[in-house]
């Protein structure tokens, strides 16, 4: 079933045009992303926690499109790990999961976002990797929050995935994880690629799209709730199509990387939560990034765990159990060394 909300207020708009992920496009830039949010404005001053270890370097952290949470939510992480520990970290915008990992093989960056599921298929070389070959040279550092699949329309008749037959809907910037998410779902429904008109658009590109008519409905894959789809609410009347019981239980069979969740009604101000499936949003680092740099960006983060979420909503999602938890891909040895000392065991490479 879908549900509706309407504009926001000015408040609410202010909170929410922070927020957005992964699949976003945008060239790679040096430009920092912002490390404060309008929703922490006027907020307590959080103190922060100093410490980490000696000896830190400064690192590129490529994170996703400007429309994307992975920007926004970057930005708060960089900026506090600058200011906490020795080691310096610049959000960058990018094009979304393949093309962090692709910039952190070329060394252009050193650490970065990437889906849970875009992180195995690199590493195991499989869908969006099997051609190239898979993308080794990287471990894990933590996941950080779940990822909700959300899909948007602002067509009231379309109320089930089901009724995607024969319409234009844009499924993910090329070279994108949302593009596989879009596909997974498609097929819980016994749909293919070719049973919609599909366009392949990044998050911003794909709300523009929805306002000018030109498609019907799109694929996202962000933590809600998310820029693209809160500033096309300020302005029409927008649905989500929820997921059923019946069919989500037939994609975590058939892709068990996914977990059921659903969005709040109070992220979009909708009447009822909406059901879906999500992946994880995990930070990764390159090999050779040294184990002091890895150590560093962790206690950042997890030692200031409120100063962040003052200054992004996403910050109260976090914890370390779920930061522990990813299992495809072995863990930095400056993770596994941050991790012992909250008594937590990772996977080490």
């Amino acid at each position: 079933m879908r549900n509706r909300f309407m504009a926001f207020t000015a408040l609410a708009l202010a909170s929410a045009m922070v927020l957005g992920g992964c699949g976003g496009s945008g060239t790679a830039s040096t430009t920092a992303a912002p490390e404060t949010t309008a929703a922490a404005e006027g907020a307590a001053t959080v103190e922060t926690t100093k410490g980490g270890m000696e000896g830190g370097t400064s690192l590129n952290f490529t994170t996703g499109g400007d429309q994307g949470t992975y920007y926004g939510f970057g930005g708060v992480i960089a900026g506090k790990v600058g200011e906490s520990t020795s080691t310096t970290v610049t959000a960058i915008t990018s094009g979304g999961s393949q093309a962090n990992i692709e910039a952190m093989d070329a060394g252009d960056a050193q650490i970065g976002f990437v889906q849970s599921d875009v992180e195995a298929y690199a590493y195991n070389g499989t869908r969006l990797f099997e051609e190239a070959g898979k993308v080794d040279n990287f471990s894990t550092v933590c996941d950080l929050y779940m990822e909700q699949v959300q899909i948007v329309t602002l067509d009231e008749n379309i109320k089930t995935i089901a009724d995607l037959k024969g319409k234009n809907v844009s499924i993910g910037a090329a070279g994108s994880g949302v593009y596989f998410n879009a596909m997974d779902v498609l097929n819980a429904y016994d749909l293919t690629e070719a049973d919609i008109n599909p366009t392949y658009q990044s998050f911003g590109d794909s709300a523009e799209a929805l306002q000018d008519g030109k498609i019907d409905a799109a694929f996202l894959v962000a933590g809600a709730p998310t820029t693209a789809i809160t500033s096309l609410a300020a302005t029409k009347q927008v649905y989500l199509v929820s997921l059923d019981d019946e069919h989500v239980e037939k994609l975590i069979a058939e892709s068990p990387y996914y977990s059921k969740t659903s969005i709040p009604k109070d992220a979009y101000n909708t009447p009822d939560d909406i059901q879906t499936v999500a992946v994880g949003a995990v930070v990764i680092a390159r090999d050779d990034v040294s184990e002091a740099d890895v150590y560093n960006f962790l206690f950042g983060v997890y030692e200031n765990l409120d100063a962040i979420t003052a200054a992004h909503a996403k910050g109260a999602e976090l914890n370390l159990e779920f930061a522990a938890s990813v299992t495809a891909v072995p863990y930095h040895p400056g993770a596994v060394k941050y991790f012992k000392e909250k008594g937590i065991d990772v996977p080490a490479k």
